[in-house]
């Protein structure tokens, strides 16, 4: 039986579930490319390995934002009267963002750029030629799996883990940078994907 405070005691509402909320700060993100072509072209263009990114990213990670969903839907009139229905008939993924550490090799920015070049540079042609053009690639050569986030909280007995399908970064944000105190140097990157998986 739910807890209501006007019929309620004091002790029965801290021992309800809302007396230990959530905490925003204990996840952890994971990204690791399942696509060897991928991951090989990124370590060619840029020397980063998959085992150092793996470990390193999760800890880079300040920022993320749980993904979430909604339901496009259409009206139906006159099935009954005077009354309009809405049904649901698409389902919509919005973007995640992620924020990032950026280490001092540069490597976590790095990586990020070169999976945008890989994605967007299908031509091979030199971007320094004078006939460079942009060429995109099929999708399944730079969409990835391997993009997950747990929360978790401080006993680690309960956590939810969302785990990204095909996933690729859409955007990387513009990286401020100037004379005066100085400060942690971040970027943040935008990811789009086809859906999402709940895993409790």
């Amino acid at each position: 039986m739910a807890v209501r405070i006007k019929d309620g005691t004091i002790s029965q509402i801290n021992r309800s579930a809302l007396s230990a909320p959530a905490l925003t700060n204990l996840y952890q993100v994971d990204i690791e490319l399942d696509n060897r072509t991928l991951f090989s072209a990124i370590n060619q263009l840029t020397g980063v390995r998959q085992d150092w990114f793996v470990r390193n990213v999760g800890i880079a990670c300040y920022d993320a934002t749980l993904p979430t969903s909604s339901l496009a839907t259409a009206e139906v009139k006159d099935n009954f009267q005077g009354i309009n229905q809405q049904f649901a008939h698409t389902r919509f993924y919005t973007d995640s963002s992620f924020s990032f550490y950026i280490d001092k090799d540069y490597r976590v920015l790095l990586f990020f750029e070169a999976w945008m070049d890989y994605i967007s540079n299908g031509a091979n042609v030199s971007e320094n030629d004078r006939r460079f053009y942009r060429r995109f690639r099929y999708p399944n050569t730079y969409k990835c799996d391997g993009l997950q986030i747990t929360k978790f909280d401080k006993n680690l007995d309960k956590k939810i883990t969302y785990q990204f399908k095909n996933a690729f970064p859409k955007s990387i944000q513009s990286i401020p940078v100037s004379y005066g105190t100085a400060d942690l140097l971040k970027v943040s990157v935008t990811f789009a994907y086809d859906r999402y998986i709940l895993i409790r």
